[in-house]
């Protein structure tokens, strides 16, 4: 009896020794599990050996890190560095890039026979307002000179959501960048059998004479000075502002707001309001930007401007961002004869997006042009929603980082050197940036923040130009103007003939 008693006992404690370790061991591994460890690998591991569980698509998020980077100092060191959409089944295809996207390879084609040597990115230095280098899907930047107000960080902001979108996919690179608005890279420089290749440069905007690469704007993130949001929100608040008022609705003049001070033709434009003497069909407003920011901005605010028939787009000192402003309303673009383009209008055609204005008789242009819309209501609406679909359709940010992705890849194609971090320059990082900005800078980077990968591969490059179609497309656009020209000429011989 005693040895059995003794033996009870002993089975008694195994018992509750063996249920508190397994207790302990689950205790363990829920606490592990849902403050984010790592479970041990185990036979009661959950799944079997190598098998990762599928994630929903799109639901990869990449958060920001701010305690951590407050804490550090440092940008975080578990940034995803690859991402395969392919790798899931359910992806969306990829769809063909705009057709803008052919004008890539021409702004490449001065490096396309010798290639991109170290020597020559360094010569860009000379204007540059800093030096981008991406290694391993990491952004450095070594800066040179300040830009004009917040230029150059957006921009730089708009490369790191871009490695966020599509991290490890974009390749290593260094390159410079000017912020300045007006293009320096003189093509006649380097024409000829004996000249030598140009430094590239990327830059906002450039024009027929110039050999700059033209690069998708700060404001696509946000113009922090003038309070004009990132172009994802104010995407939407355009389309909105769009339906306020049909174009048989709005006022059947032309419309234009703006700094008249920073260009002679903006002045020159200005003489065209309504005055005792004329009415050119245009109703025009200088921007006082120092009264706007006192007053809370609310008298520029873009989304409630589409409500002229007619909307004036003029360069100022050099190409302006407020031409995908000015295209997203469904009202007939009129635009006073360019010099600039950015990376998306040479897509613009005649008469089918816009309205040719001659710069050198605006007023009596002007005149013409609203008469005519006012004539042939059909036709000018058919214009006015053509450029708004344009807009619509091939600018949405996902176009923009997709344009920034292949026009980076085919640039790092070119060089013939391997990219490395620079002595001065600084990792950054969106922690780095946003975690530290304040007031309008920090709600706009926190507006454009991508949020993780894209589900979807980049959009699919069209092919470059040959040299008879783009013949065709130069051709098509010359051919427009004048026929404008002509309707504009007969209009003015047969008023003269009237009075």
């Amino acid at each position: 009896m005693e040895s059995a008693a003794r033996f009870s006992a002993i089975f008694v404690l195994l018992f509750v020794l063996v249920g508190a370790l397994i207790c302990t061991r689950l205790l363990n591994y829920n606490t592990e599990t849902l403050f984010g460890a790592t479970p041990r690998t185990s036979q009661s591991y959950p799944h079997k050996t190598g098998e990762i569980p599928k994630k929903p698509p799109g639901k990869l998020e990449i958060p920001l890190n701010c305690p951590a980077y407050d804490l550090r100092g440092t940008c975080p060191s578990n940034y995803p560095t690859t991402f395969h959409p392919e790798q899931n089944p359910e992806r969306p295809s990829p769809p063909t890039c705009p057709e803008y996207f052919r004008w890539i390879h021409e702004d490449l084609r001065p490096w396309a026979r010798t290639g991109i040597t170290r020597e020559m990115v360094d010569r860009a230095n000379r204007t540059a307002n800093f030096k981008l280098v991406i290694v391993n899907g990491k952004a450095y930047v070594e800066q040179y000179e300040k830009a004009f107000q917040t230029r150059d960080v957006f921009t730089v902001w708009g490369f790191l959501q871009l490695l966020r979108r599509y991290p490890g996919q974009v390749p290593d690179l260094e390159l410079m960048f000017d912020c300045v608005d007006w293009p320096v890279i003189p093509s006649h420089e380097y024409s000829g059998p004996n000249a030598t290749a140009p430094p590239p440069l990327f830059r906002y905007c450039a024009d027929d004479n110039t050999l700059d690469i033209v690069f998708p704007d700060w404001s696509f993130w946000g113009w922090a000075e003038i309070n004009i949001r990132p172009w994802e929100v104010l995407f939407e608040e355009l389309k909105e502002g769009n339906k306020r008022k049909t174009w048989l609705e709005r006022e059947p003049y032309a419309y234009w707001k703006g700094n008249p001070a920073i260009a002679e033709t903006r002045q020159d434009l200005i003489k065209c309001n309504v005055s005792e003497e004329h009415d050119w069909n245009a109703r025009l407003y200088a921007q006082d930007w120092d009264r706007e920011s006192k007053e809370g901005y609310n008298k520029s605010d873009l989304a409630s401007q589409c409500i002229h028939r007619y909307k004036i787009y003029i360069e100022g000192s050099a190409w302006s961002v407020s031409e995908k402003y000015i295209l997203a309303c469904d009202s007939v673009t009129l635009i006073v004869k360019p010099r600039y383009y950015d990376f998306f209008t040479r897509r613009l055609m005649p008469v089918e997006h816009y309205w040719p204005i001659k710069e050198d008789d605006k007023c009596r242009s002007i005149k013409f042009s609203v008469d005519w819309g006012n004539t042939h209501r059909r036709k000018a609406q058919a214009i006015g929603k053509a450029s708004s679909n344009l807009i619509q359709e091939e600018l949405k940010m996902d176009y923009v980082y997709d344009y920034m992705f292949h026009l980076l890849n085919e640039y790092a194609k070119l060089l013939q050197f391997k990219p490395t971090v620079p002595k001065k320059a600084v990792e950054l990082c969106s922690e780095a940036m946003a975690c530290q900005a304040e007031g309008t800078e920090k709600k706009f980077m926190l507006q454009s923040l991508v949020k993780g990968p894209a589900v979807s591969e980049p959009c699919t490059m069209p092919p470059p130009y040959d040299p008879s179609s783009l013949f065709a497309v130069l051709r098509r656009k010359a051919n427009s103007i004048k026929q404008v020209e002509t309707w504009e000429r007969n209009y003015w011989e047969s008023q003269s003939k009237k009075s």
